[in-house]
């Protein structure tokens, strides 16, 4: 069993099964990254193309690291200084990287649908990276493996992701991942960021923090993101974080080993207080180490020799 499809586009490709089994690899690499030498010559000879189209430190800087700590050959193409500022497509980009023997393409881009188009159009294979609104899988596989390494299993965990929901990829990653291992997902926020309709894909919906907190395994809080919306959906920052910042206080709800995971880069005041996010509860660094050893694992699986 493995990634049966050519992408991987989003956590609605994957089962239990191949969930476990990304985690279980995950697991095998991460005893790479914790050597003093990290490297094996899993994917020597093989390429891998990092195309971003939007910001990103930890997403290309793990997906960087995971080629290159398998030997693979690792290019970050810089869109702002490309043929893309002259009007290239999408469509062409990939081609040329296709053509210059790019086997897998890890593309991060703006419009929700661009990492499936593009896997459209190439033999090689993509990853999205994140896409829009839309998608982020491997994010949700390395909080998945986080919260798997740290409380054992899914079934039955409350899990509440707090914050920005209705421009949030990571949120509705999660969501379906979460919930196909078993959880029971918590969504909460004010009433203008959280969409409609996500009672039907499996989520309990609050816009009470605290209600969402009761009990709770897992915290997943989100950064609000300015840069995504086009008006304001709530009177003021301040505002927000009285009603939605983590603090000591709300945390006393959740149980008392809660986990308290964030996708990054963290606001600290706004939604997650600086006492939270450093407390021995906070596992946002682990996350990190986890990218790696998930991106390492999705790379082998999608690129490595059958029988290694």
């Amino acid at each position: 069993m493995g990634i049966e499809s050519k992408d991987l586009l989003s956590m609605e490709q994957l089962d239990c099964g191949q969930v476990s089994l990304i985690l279980q690899t995950a697991k095998e690499m991460e005893k790479i990254i914790r050597r003093d030498i990290k490297k094996v010559p899993t994917l020597r000879g093989k390429s891998v193309v990092n195309l971003f189209y939007e910001p990103s430190t930890r997403t290309r800087t793990s997906f960087e690291l995971a080629g290159k700590y398998m030997s693979a050959d690792v290019i970050n193409i810089n869109t702002t200084a490309s043929s893309v500022v002259k009007g290239e497509s999408l469509k062409d980009t990939g081609k040329t990287l296709e053509a210059m023997g790019a086997d897998i393409v890890v593309i991060r881009h703006g419009m929700a649908g661009a990492p499936k188009m593009l896997g459209s159009y190439l033999k090689s294979r993509v990853i999205n990276a994140g896409d829009g609104f839309h998608a982020h899988p491997t994010q949700a596989l390395l909080d998945m493996m986080t919260i798997k390494e740290n409380l054992d299993g899914f079934q039955g965990l409350k899990v509440a992701i707090i914050g920005d929901i209705l421009h949030s990829r990571v949120a509705r990653s999660n969501l379906k991942g979460l919930t196909t291992m078993g959880a029971n997902v918590w969504l909460c926020g004010p009433p203008t960021l959280i969409p409609p309709g996500l009672e039907r894909l499996g989520a309990r919906v609050t816009y009470n923090m605290e209600e969402a907190l009761e009990g709770a395994d897992v915290v997943i809080m989100l950064r609000i993101q300015l840069e995504r919306q086009k008006t304001g959906f709530f009177p003021s920052i301040r505002e927000y974080s009285q009603l939605y910042e983590l603090d000591r206080r709300r945390l006393a709800l959740a149980r008392k080993n809660c986990l308290i995971l964030h996708p990054g880069p963290i606001n600290r005041g706004v939604e997650i207080s600086g006492e939270v996010a450093d407390s021995i509860q906070s596992y946002i660094n682990e996350q990190v180490t986890h990218g790696v050893a998930v991106r390492m694992a999705l790379l082998y699986l999608m690129l490595g020799q059958k029988g290694e």
